[in-house]
């Protein structure tokens, strides 16, 4: 209840500023919210595939950077050697901006949404990486000696206390991630394609048609709110052991 009221609040401003800042700058690019809903409405059923498929690039990116990306952090900053070899290669590939291989993965891969998904997904996958490897070295070694005293093996030193505190680690990185992933995505789709709402955004503003540009605007932080909220459910049901 507490979290619908603060969505509620949160709308509520961000409507509010939005309408002060459509009357004070008064230009045809920035329309008003009570001009901007009826677009919203008559091209509902024109936004919403490509809602989806926006969302569907987004969801696939991100599992596969997850999936890639978690076990090769929890390695890396487990295993000394690991660290080492692997190490010096984060810190110089990690800063690197990954939308700069957009044009690279377009010739490789087409104009497609393929090309999308693996940009996005290597973005999440540098970031499970060094998050993962900061979060495996911060496990407590008196957890991981108590365990190995009883004769633990490695495999369930890693099931039984190093994931499970990570795992906290690993949704904040999750959370993060989205606003990195949904930005990539639009820059991906705005630049070719002809299809999800980067696309959308970009075919109204060069038709000049503002209030459609914003109707997509909005289903595009829709699209960030519903993923940044599948990530705190799953964070509150599979960490519970935090509030215990």
């Amino acid at each position: 209840m507490r979290k619908l009221v603060g969505y509620l609040w949160g709308t509520v401003f961000v409507i509010a500023l939005w309408w002060v800042l459509a009357l004070a700058i008064g230009s045809p690019a920035l329309p008003t919210p009570d001009a901007t809903w009826p677009a919203l409405v008559d091209n509902f059923a024109r936004i919403m595939p490509e809602f989806w498929t926006s969302l569907g690039r987004i969801a696939l990116s991100m599992l596969i950077g997850t999936v890639l990306g978690v076990p090769a952090g929890l390695w890396i900053g487990r295993s000394r050697r690991g660290d080492q070899i692997f190490g010096p290669v984060l810190y110089v590939l990690y800063p690197v901006p990954k939308i700069v291989f957009l044009p690279v993965l377009f010739i490789l891969f087409g104009l497609g949404g393929q090309a999308k998904v693996i940009l996005i997904a290597i973005a999440i996958f540098f970031q499970m990486v060094v998050t993962m490897r900061d979060a495996a070295k911060n496990v407590p070694q008196g957890a991981v000696v108590s365990l190995r005293s009883l004769g633990a093996t490695k495999g369930q030193i890693l099931r039984e206390v190093v994931l499970p505190a990570s795992l906290p680690d690993l949704f904040t990185a999750l959370r993060i991630t989205t606003g990195t992933a949904v930005a990539v995505l639009f820059i991906a789709e705005s630049m070719a394609g002809s299809s999800g709402l980067g696309y959308y955004i970009m075919h109204a503003w060069s038709l000049l048609e503002y209030e459609q540009m914003f109707a997509g605007i909005i289903a595009m932080a829709v699209l960030g709110v519903v993923i940044y909220e599948v990530f705190e459910i799953l964070e509150y049901r599979l960490t519970k052991w935090r509030r215990a």
